[in-house]
């Protein structure tokens, strides 16, 4: 197994020590750390940090490990029970990835979690079958990067689909809470049936779109791609003994801590039988500061994001909650009458929710933009130098297997082996092509059935151009392991929808559009860092791309179904203050409003503020990128400070809390902390996150909890007294 320093500055004979008290495998590179809906910053601190190690030294061949196993041909690597585990995964994360798209918008990576649970289930299938005599075929490494393929493929879909963004976004409940485009044509509600219908039309072409391209990516250009590689150590490790050792005390730790979040998500349900009541009520810090949505929930689901996701993005989280909650709205808000009318609802987009929903906007168009323009740049950069040093470059053709001849230096006996074998199993270029156009032609026949306000012009123009915006996402990618998904979106929520224009749909037209642009640049990256991890772990890429393709069909169809469940049992979904009030669906319709009927109907001196925040946005950015790495991870994220200006600072405590725990984990036992953390926050937030489905089960039957614990300031419970008293 290769194995590299973790720290550069910590002794090998130390970290040799640790490692071998605990049983911990060297990964070559750490675990993916986060992923949240809006994908610009969603795993820019990891690279940021990480990157450097790329240059570590060798010590032990990994593929010298594995030689003496057979590679099993790719038909093989799909499983009946691999995919009989997958779906089961599949759902679980389904409803994880839900419940986190419709209560806050950040998203953790669950690769980690993916890889752990299916080499787990699956071992413990084949150990079984084994002690039986029954066992067939054994448990692979190439077996589990197809289980973990699978299941973020189909988990993929609950955050690419849009359900927490531009497909609730369409829906009435999100277009009441606005004054502006509440007209028949720029509301759809959710149905199961066009739900299901859009996502398998839009939800492959990124697979197709990319393809061919996967030699010169991962070959030719030896693009790093960091979560896919992390992905791949993680694996590579568990199918050495003592990395399943290992593995075994993480499932371990995983599952007690889910137990537990499990039994604490059914216990707080007992106490929520009417509006406002219950733990996640609960004044932590006082009634005044709780007005202002500071205070501790008592979610174990985020309280295990904030272990997972780094640091500076929870610090940025708690200096946005403090300079919007604790100090902009307040003062905003004592300007009423004179920057908007007294009686207007705080709820009302021409009130102070007005202020809090397009400066959140203005900075996360700001940060976007200028991630935009710089990943752009990093990438015409590379492939500009990549062409010049690999000239000539030799295009990855089906067939073409020959490595060109431009004086490289010899590859290692790792890169031999992997080249070899990725190489092996072709997927014909004129068939990758055949399905785009052929699944192109369908979906601009289809989607104008589905969405009456999109023309089948406005569909052609994103399939020509879609091609490149993928290779670019895909691409900067592989070099910076940030994928600007969401950033092509909203740039087809513009130019989509300031065509159609207003009268003519134009707000659900962008919408629409938003979610065929984004699914194909996300699932194109997504293959791509798939493409590495099978690279790495000598899976075949035709197993892996009839695995994200199963997988994909399958999101197509739990996704819709878990938010459909969502829906129906809780009739306040989407609404400020509610227990599911799904943020980016109001942010995400206000992009759409804006891009086609200008910014007329904002409240008084709104727009100068969303001006000063979108440069405010890129200045910071700015100053990150000029301090360098040593001081930019103490300056925070604009797009993380943004996301508690619409919700409040209620969550940002509880991942303050998670990074807490993690720190002071860390300095008692950093070997332990390190290879158990990402356990036991999986485990918090699975736990969690899969009590939703009971719950949701509950709220249809129509069975209400038998208690309400609620919070009365001392002059209102006097009042409650005397009103009972008489």
């Amino acid at each position: 197994m290769e194995r590299r320093r973790s720290s550069p500055d910590s002794p090998p004979e130390v970290e040799l020590e640790l490692q071998e008290k605990f049983e911990i495998p060297y990964p070559e590179k750490p675990q993916p750390i986060t992923r949240d809906i809006e994908d610009e910053f969603s795993r820019r601190d990891y690279y940021n940090n990480h990157h450097e190690h790329e240059g570590g030294e060798e010590i032990e061949s990994v593929e010298q490990i594995f030689e003496s196993r057979e590679v099993p041909p790719w038909q093989s690597q799909l499983t009946f029970r691999a995919f009989i585990v997958s779906f089961i995964l599949g759902v679980l994360f389904s409803f994880i990835v839900m419940k986190l798209n419709l209560t806050t918008g950040i998203i953790p990576s669950l690769n980690v979690s993916a890889g752990l649970l299916g080499f787990f289930f699956v071992k413990t299938w084949t150990k079984f079958l084994e002690r039986s005599g029954m066992l067939k075929q054994p448990f692979t490494r190439q077996e589990n990067t197809v289980i973990q393929t699978c299941v973020v493929a189909t988990s993929g879909i609950a955050f690419s689909g849009g359900f927490g963004s531009y497909l609730f976004g369409m829906s009435e409940a999100v277009a009441k809470q606005g004054t502006m485009a509440k007209s028949p044509k720029d509301i759809k509600d959710p149905e199961l049936g066009w739900m299901i219908g859009f996502l398998f039309v839009v939800s492959f072409l990124g697979l197709f779109s990319v393809v061919p391209l996967r030699k010169i990516m991962v070959i030719d250009f030896k693009l790093i791609y960091p979560s896919g590689t992390a992905t791949a150590h993680l694996i590579n490790s568990f199918h050495t003994p003592q990395g399943a050792k290992l593995a075994k005390k993480q499932v371990k730790a995983l599952g007690k801590f889910f137990s537990f979040s499990f039994l604490w998500g059914f216990f707080q349900w007992f106490f929520t039988s009417g509006e406002g009541c219950g733990f996640k009520e609960f004044p932590t810090f006082g009634l005044k500061a709780y007005e202002n949505r500071f205070y501790f929930d008592f979610s174990a689901t985020y309280v295990g994001v904030g272990m997972i996701c780094p640091y500076i993005i929870n610090v940025s989280l708690l200096v946005g909650a403090i300079l919007s909650w604790g100090i902009m709205w307040p003062l905003i808000d004592e300007r009423k009458g004179d920057w908007y009318p007294a009686d207007t609802p705080s709820s009302s987009l021409q009130g102070l929710q007005g202020y809090r929903v397009f400066i959140a906007i203005a900075m996360i168009l700001g940060d976007g933009l200028y991630n935009f323009l710089k990943v752009l740049h990093r990438t015409l950069f590379g492939l500009l130098h990549q062409l010049r040093k690999n000239e000539p470059v030799v295009l990855p053709v089906a067939g073409n297997n020959k490595n060109p001849s431009n004086g490289s230096p010899p590859l290692s006996y790792d890169d031999q082996r992997r080249t070899e074998l990725f190489l092996k199993d072709q997927i014909p270029t004129w068939a990758a092509v055949a399905a785009y156009v052929a699944i192109a032609a369908i979906s601009i026949v289809t989607l104008p059935h589905i969405f009456n306000q999109l023309r089948w012009y406005h569909v052609t123009v994103i399939y020509v151009f879609a091609p490149v915006l993928a290779f670019c996402n895909a691409y900067g990618c592989g070099l910076t392991d940030w994928s600007l998904a969401s950033t092509y979106g909203k740039l087809a929520i513009f130019t989509i929808g300031a065509w159609a224009g207003a009268e003519h749909g134009g707000v659900l037209s962008g919408l629409a559009a938003c979610g065929v642009m984004m699914n194909i640049v996300a699932t194109a990256s997504d293959l791509m860092q798939d493409f590495k991890t099978g690279y790495m772990t000598l899976a075949s890429p035709r197993s892996m791309f009839i695995s994200q393709v199963i997988g994909t069909a399958m999101g197509c169809v739990i996704s819709p179904c878990v938010f459909w469940l969502f829906f129906k049992a809780f009739n306040d979904l989407g609404v400020p203050g509610s227990e599911y009030p799904a943020p980016f669906a109001l942010v995400y319709r206000n992009m759409s409003i804006l891009g086609v009927e200008g910014v007329s109907a904002l409240p008084k001196n709104c727009l100068m503020l969303c001006y000063a925040f979108f440069a405010g946005a890129i200045l910071i950015n700015v100053v990150r990128d000029v301090m360098g790495k040593k001081w930019s991870q103490y300056i925070p994220l604009p797009m993380a400070m943004a996301i508690p200006f619409y919700l409040g600072g209620y969550f940002t405590i509880d991942m303050c809390l998670g990074s807490l725990i993690l720190f002071i984990w860390q300095k008692i036992n950093k070997a332990k902390a390190d290879a158990f953390g990402p356990a036991v926050a999986s485990g918090l937030i699975c736990g969690d996150g899969i009590w939703t489905l009971p719950s949701s089960i509950l709220a249809l039957a129509g069975i209400q909890p038998p208690i309400c614990m609620k919070f009365l300031s001392k002059r209102q419970n006097v009042r409650v007294d005397k009103f009972l008293g008489s």
